[in-house]
């Protein structure tokens, strides 16, 4: 099977659905010509042209609200913010509209709309563009949160996202951009709300988000070789959350870390631990360990960056002290 990066597969989802569906827009900041901040838009507008794919003012707020519109009159629009650090300038557009829209119009109203912004830190860029800012929205209902870590998975939530008639954040860590994985040629859906086991294990599961899954994928491979057998699962979806598939995971192996990008407290791994020890709680054999970002904001210098994002060593250590290795 063929190999492209996370960002190739990206704009290959927005080409196939594009060319399918005529209502499908695009606009954001720096899309169009320049093919957005990482350069995922990147000869878009040479194919659909300037009608369906446009630049758009330096407003989160605005970009928001136009987003809402034109997806409550029948288009389906695509928005792409610089980063998901700019998500609380259009705080009231997120969550007090498009989240709750089609709720208070007794689902008269659709809101097709997919909000996809580049988030995480490892690149030196600083206080307020580096942030994971999931666990924040994750708390919004009406909101539908995807978070891809392969290129394959990138592609085919990345157009279920575009053709659900509700609105879906999908954050894309920074650092997965230039990740290869194999595509198949023919196109493919995965279905929002389904978790992927990435790899099998029987001695420990770790539940891992966006970056994070590559990071424990390295872990349980160096692990192997020490006759450390890691379950990895990979929810994709967290909201809504296949809670199923974690729960059978959980009893098979009974001991459990979660890794995940943002703040340690309350991020997006909190709740998946919480749901664990909700439904799961009798086949745990030790309390649920978690590696995460520390809960400061994240330093510009690289050596203080670093130590504040979690690294494999991190997870090394929690998988080592679960097992009392």
């Amino acid at each position: 099977m063929r190999e492209i990066t996370y960002r190739e597969s990206i704009n290959e989802a927005y080409r196939e659905e594009m060319r399918k569906d005529k209502n499908i827009i695009v606009f954001g900041e720096d899309i169009a010509e320049h093919g957005g901040a990482f350069g995922v838009t990147k000869g878009l507008l040479d194919e659909f042209g300037p009608e369906r794919v446009r630049n758009t003012p330096i407003s989160e707020t605005a970009i928001a609200g136009a987003a809402i519109g034109s997806s409550i009159v029948g288009l389906r629009p695509i928005v792409e913010f610089m980063f998901d650090d700019f998500l609380p300038v259009a705080g009231d557009q997120i969550i007090n509209q498009m989240a709750k829209l089609r709720y208070m119009s007794g689902g008269q109203l659709k809101l097709p709309l997919t909000l996809r912004m580049p988030m995480g830190g490892g690149l030196s860029q600083a206080a307020q563009h580096a942030q994971c800012l999931i666990g924040l929205f994750m708390n919004i209902p009406g909101l539908k949160i995807v978070c891809p870590s392969t290129p394959y998975d990138a592609k085919g939530i990345f157009k279920s996202a575009i053709i659900d008639d509700n609105p879906v954040l999908m954050f894309e860590h920074l650092k997965l951009y230039e990740n290869k994985g194999e595509v198949p040629q023919e196109q493919h859906y995965i279905p929002i709300g389904k978790a992927d086991m990435k790899r099998e294990g029987k001695d420990i599961t770790i539940i891992a988000i966006s970056e994070m899954v590559v990071k424990s994928l390295n872990v349980a491979k160096k692990m192997e070789e020490k006759g450390v057998s890691i379950e990895v699962i990979d929810p994709i979806s967290l909201i809504p959350l296949d809670i199923e598939t974690i729960i059978n995971s959980v009893k098979k192996t009974g001991k459990v870390l979660v890794a995940y990008n943002g703040s340690k407290s309350s991020g997006a791994g909190a709740e998946i631990v919480a749901r664990i020890n909700e439904f799961a709680f009798k086949y745990l054999d030790n309390p649920i360990y978690r590696v995460a970002e520390k809960d400061c904001p994240i330093p510009f210098s690289p050596v203080l960056e670093r130590e504040v994002l979690p690294q494999e060593e991190d997870i090394e250590r929690a998988v080592k002290e679960i097992l009392n290795l």
